[in-house]
């Protein structure tokens, strides 16, 4: 159900038949696997054709195979926020803003920034000496295991929305069992550097919870998606 819902992965319809939609929230403990299966599809798409573009097009190939594989599910949830949260109105307003279908400029900046300093650094990732392939394949890991943190422990900024599915609804079990899932897979693809990097996206994804908390009153699926993109572009910095 999971990868149902987060990917445009095909999955067989005996595998959600008999699944509780209310039940959702309780694949939250695979989110880092999905973050892997989606991390891993998108860095061998990339490694086919680094050769022939060089790291710099690779980088934007990357980008486009992890739109692909998710519909650009999370980036139109960092569109939303961004156009939301910049336009400087009352928290009612911004939540109205987020549910508007249409693209504002704030949004438009976000997406550029965060997708063109995405490019730059898995370009440089891919540049050096010893391309470091693990934290192309670790960063949809570490994005989607951190998204647990604005889940826990969390009111739902407005009365409906795919986000309640999930929002407040974790336990400190499944908020350990998914943090834990993404360190641990962090630091295998990429050692020493992916738990330094996996802690500093800890401290950013803590301080993200807190200023939406303060302008929104909590979280929203749209808050969730920009999350993911957010936190993968910081786990990205980090490793550069």
């Amino acid at each position: 159900m999971t990868l149902q819902f987060m990917t445009r992965l095909p999955v067989p319809q005996g595998w959600t038949r008999d699944y509780a939609f209310e039940r959702v929230a309780e694949g939250i403990v695979s989110f880092p696997l999905v973050g892997l299966l989606v991390g891993a599809l998108a860095t061998a798409i990339t490694w086919l054709v680094a050769g022939h573009f060089g790291p710099t097009l690779a980088g934007g190939v990357y980008l486009l195979a992890l739109a692909v594989l998710t519909g650009g599910f999370h980036l139109d949830g960092l569109a939303d926020t961004c156009d939301g949260i910049f336009s400087a109105r009352t928290r009612e307003r911004m939540l109205e803003i987020m549910k508007d279908s249409r693209l504002g400029t704030h949004g438009a900046l976000g997406l550029i920034f965060t997708l063109l300093l995405k490019a730059l650094a898995v370009g440089q990732l891919l540049g050096g000496d010893h391309p470091a392939w693990g934290a192309l394949v670790a960063a949809p890991v570490v994005g989607r295991s951190l998204m647990a943190i604005l889940m826990y422990h969390q009111p739902y900024a407005r009365p409906n929305g795919l986000g309640n599915l999930y929002i407040g609804k974790i336990d400190s079990r499944q908020l350990g069992i998914t943090l834990g899932g993404g360190l641990l897979l962090a630091v295998l693809l990429c050692g020493v550097a992916g738990l330094w990097g996996w802690l500093g996206c800890l401290l950013f994804a803590w301080g993200y919870r807190q200023a939406l908390y303060r302008t929104l009153g909590g979280q929203t699926g749209d808050t969730l998606g920009g999350g993911n993109e957010l936190f993968e572009l910081c786990f990205l910095l980090l490793l550069c």
